[in-house]
C-alpha cells in the first residue's frame, strides 16, 4: 500500500515532541543568520543572496541528474533582480525558465499559490513542450492517457517500482486540497509547513515531469514566508543535492508508510540545519571578498589583474594560479602575465606556494587583518 492509498490520506500526523528542540534550534539559527546579514550592508547582502539563489537553481537541477552553466544562471538572476555585475552573459531559455520559476516563488512569496501559478511555473520549465526527446503535457496536470506515474529502476523483466503516484483522475481534487491547505492560516510552524508541502506535492506528482523541481520551489516559498524576506541566504536544494541518495531513500521509505510523517520531518529539519550551517561558509566568503577588494582598491589594479582575482574568488575555481594559466585566462602573453603576477605578489595579494621552477604557482592570501 502506498501512502496515498491509506485511509487517513492526506491527514498527516507527527510527533512534535520528537523534534521540538531541533525545530527551535533551527528557528534560532535562522534568526541569527538573518540578523548577521542585515548588518553587513546592502551591497554585500545582495551579493550573498545572488550567490545563494544561483546555487539553489543549479543544485535543484543537479538533483535530477541535469546540469546548468552557473555563470548563465548567475547572469540571468542578476538581470531579473536588476543587480549590476561584471561579465553578464546570455542565458539559454532553459536557464531563464528555471530562474523565472525560482524568483517568482521566493521574491513573490506572499502571493497565493494557485493552480494557474503552478501551470505557469511548469510552462517556464518546459518552453519547448519537450522533456528530453519526449513531448509532454505542459501547463496542465498529467493526463490519464499518459499512463500511471511510476518511478522504476532495473532492467526489463527485473524492474523495481520505487513509487507510484495517485492516478491522473485524482489529481484535480488532490491538488485542490493541497493548495487550500498551503494557503490556510493555521498554527503549523512555517518551517514544518515547508517540509510537509515538499513531501505532499512530490507524492501527488501532478505533472508529467518537473515535479521535484517545483516541489523544491514550493518548499523555498514556504521558507521565504518563514523568514519573512525574499532574500535567500541558505540553500536547501544545495544541501539536498549533496545528500541526494539519502533524500530519495527518505522519500521512498515514507511513501510505503502511513501518513504519520515524523521520520520525514526529522530528516528534513536535519537537512535544513546543515544548509544553514553551510550558509555560514557563504557569508564568510562574501565578507572575505569584500575585505580583499578593499585592500586591492587602495592601489588600483589593471583589468587583467581584476579579472584573474575575480576568477580565483569563484567557487568553481580549481587549483592554483601560474603564469601559463594566467596568460590563457587574461588573453595575454606569458611575459605580461608574469609581470602582473609579480606585482600582485609584491603587494601581498598573491602568495607563492612552495616549489619553484616550472611548478611555481600562487594562491590568493587567505587572511586579511
Amino acid at each position: 500500500m502506498w501512502i496515498h492509498e491509506h485511509q487517513n490520506w492526506p491527514d498527516f500526523t507527527w510527533n512534535a515532541d520528537a523534534f521540538s528542540n531541533k525545530l527551535a534550534g533551527i528557528r534560532h539559527r535562522q534568526g541569527h543568520l538573518l540578523g548577521r546579514m542585515e548588518g553587513i550592508g546592502f551591497e554585500l547582502k545582495r551579493e550573498a543572496s545572488l550567490s545563494t539563489l544561483t546555487n539553489d537553481v543549479v543544485k535543484s537541477i543537479a538533483i535530477e541528474g541535469e546540469s546548468l552553466n552557473p555563470e548563465e544562471v548567475r547572469s540571468s538572476i542578476a538581470r531579473h533582480l536588476g543587480i549590476n555585475i561584471a561579465g553578464l552573459i546570455p542565458a539559454s531559455r532553459a536557464v531563464e525558465g528555471i530562474v523565472e520559476l525560482m524568483l517568482d516563488a521566493t521574491q513573490m512569496f506572499l502571493k497565493p499559490l494557485t493552480k494557474e501559478r503552478l501551470f505557469e511555473w511548469h510552462a517556464a520549465l518546459f518552453p519547448t513542450g519537450l522533456s528530453g526527446m519526449h513531448r509532454i503535457a505542459v501547463g496542465e496536470w498529467r493526463r490519464i492517457d499518459a499512463g500511471p506515474m511510476q518511478v522504476v529502476s532495473g532492467s526489463i523483466g527485473h524492474e523495481k517500482i520505487h513509487f507510484e503516484a495517485p492516478s491522473a483522475d485524482r489529481i484535480e481534487r488532490e491538488m485542490k486540497a493541497f493548495l487550500a491547505w498551503f494557503e490556510r492560516q493555521d498554527d503549523i510552524d512555517p518551517v514544518l509547513k515547508a517540509g510537509i508541502a515538499h513531501f505532499w506535492f512530490v507524492t501527488i506528482h501532478p505533472f508529467e515531469d518537473g515535479n521535484g523541481r517545483i516541489a523544491r520551489a514550493i518548499g523555498d516559498m514556504a521558507l521565504a514566508r518563514a523568514d519573512s524576506t525574499p532574500d535567500r541566504f541558505y540553500s536547501l536544494s544545495s544541501q539536498i543535492e549533496s545528500e541526494r541518495k539519502d533524500y530519495y531513500d527518505q522519500l521512498e521509505r515514507q511513501q510505503r508508510r502511513s501518513p504519520e510523517i515524523t521520520g520525514w520531518l526529522e530528516w528534513f529539519l536535519d537537512c535544513l540545519g546543515r544548509a544553514i550551517s553551510s550558509a555560514e561558509t557563504t557569508l564568510g566568503n562574501v565578507l572575505f571578498k569584500a575585505k580583499l577588494w578593499n585592500m586591492v582598491n587602495k592601489n588600483s589594479v589593471n583589468e587583467r589583474q581584476r579579472l584573474i582575482i575575480n576568477r580565483m574568488l569563484e567557487n568553481d575555481f580549481k587549483g592554483h594560479m601560474n603564469t601559463s594559466k594566467y596568460a590563457k585566462l587574461a588573453k595575454c602573453s606569458n611575459d605580461t602575465a608574469l609581470r602582473d603576477i609579480q606585482d600582485l605578489k609584491t603587494r601581498g595579494i598573491f602568495i607563492q606556494n612552495p616549489g619553484g621552477g616550472r611548478s611555481t604557482s600562487y594562491q590568493l592570501l587567505d587572511e586579511i587583518e
